[in-house]
């Protein structure tokens, strides 16, 4: 069974679009999230780099440390993306 990504809802962005954040553990598939000679630094851009495919963009904000923030309308559709990166290539 895939595990869910839970999403966080965050201010719109200056367009009035909604935006969500996850966090960036949720982009990295189980190999990669315990994969020894990584720091968390370098988990983290790998994250953000998986991301990057979706729109995904680091989160400037103390209130969500390790933040990844996606502007969508359809959080349904972004979660199914999302589960697609955690598989292993």
């Amino acid at each position: 069974m895939e595990s869910k990504v839970s999403f966080t809802r965050v201010n719109n962005d200056v367009n009035g679009n909604p935006r969500y954040v996850c966090h960036f553990m949720n982009l990295l598939n189980s190999s990669e999230s315990w994969e020894q000679g990584l720091s968390i630094n370098d988990k983290y851009n790998l994250a953000l780099s998986k991301s990057r495919q979706l729109g995904g963009k680091k989160f400037h904000n103390k209130q969500y440390g390790g933040g990844i923030v996606f502007q969508s309308y359809n959080i349904g559709d972004l979660e199914n993306d999302i589960l697609e990166l955690q598989k292993p290539s």
